[in-house]
């Protein structure tokens, strides 16, 4: 197969955003190909295909290669069946809602089981691929960046983060409000529904992992409660959530780092 980066030359493109294209380029094949596209993602698909039972698209090939100085990837990966849960969540009944939310849950409490190699045992945080975050919350201000090894350095890089971005309202108490943990685990990092495709009320596959690694375990929640237009889901979503988790610190965090 081949590819170019005019968009004309896909058969049929699925989306697009800055730094990233996917198409389906032949029967139930798709593309995700620009400099979003990370060894990262990569990496945690092969994790979740071989580790859980979770409905992933099949990674099929993954290359990467430099652009105008930047690293840009190609994977090649199997369509996933279904629309995107944002398109028809409005149009569930109360149950269905329910049922979904308490799938996707079940999912979050599979992906936790995943195993953390060897190489990365040491590490707190850190991607798919042992490689820093790019959250806004933690990434760090210098480079290289330096490892989070336990829960105290990512509350600190929060912390910085908010100082340097000058955040002033919370200067004093943010730091006793950031929630503590005391083990991370794997998480998706981008559990929204737009990332969660579905056909006749079921979960068929989830998509997009490229900010997938190991975070506290609280974090996975604290993602799905960022701000954004899909407010009624993250209201089932908090609804029907296993565990109460206190992520205030979090969001006063986000108003300025967001």
């Amino acid at each position: 197969m081949s590819y170019s980066d005019d968009e004309a030359d896909y058969p049929i493109v699925l989306w697009r955003q800055r730094g990233a294209i996917v198409a389906e380029i032949g029967p139930g094949v798709v593309s995700k190909r620009g400099e979003r596209v990370t060894r990262n993602e990569a990496a945690a698909l092969a994790l979740a295909k071989t580790q859980t039972s979770i409905p992933i698209p099949e990674l099929y090939s993954a290359t990467f290669f430099m652009k105008n100085g930047v690293e840009n990837g190609s994977l090649l990966m199997e369509k996933v069946e279904g629309t995107p849960l944002r398109n028809v969540w409005d149009g569930l009944d109360d149950s269905a809602k329910s049922r979904i939310c308490e799938g996707i849950w079940s999912i979050v409490n599979e992906l936790r089981q995943i195993q953390k190699p060897p190489a990365y045992s040491h590490l707190y945080q850190c991607g798919a691929d042992g490689s820093a975050s790019d959250d806004v919350l933690i990434k760090d201000l210098h480079s290289p960046p330096t490892p989070i090894l336990d829960d105290a350095a990512l509350r600190a890089r929060i912390y910085e983060r908010y100082i340097h971005f000058n955040g002033r309202l919370f200067e004093d108490t943010l730091p006793s409000m950031l929630p503590r943990s005391d083990v991370s685990v794997f998480t998706h990092g981008d559990l929204t529904p737009r990332n969660i495709m579905v056909d006749q009320g079921c979960i068929t596959g989830i998509i997009d992992w490229e900010d997938s690694g190991w975070f506290p375990d609280y974090w996975e929640y604290a993602n799905m409660m960022r701000p954004s237009r899909d407010y009624d889901w993250m209201m089932w979503m908090d609804r029907t959530k296993p565990i109460e988790w206190d992520i205030s610190g979090i969001v006063k965090a986000r108003k300025v780092l967001f």
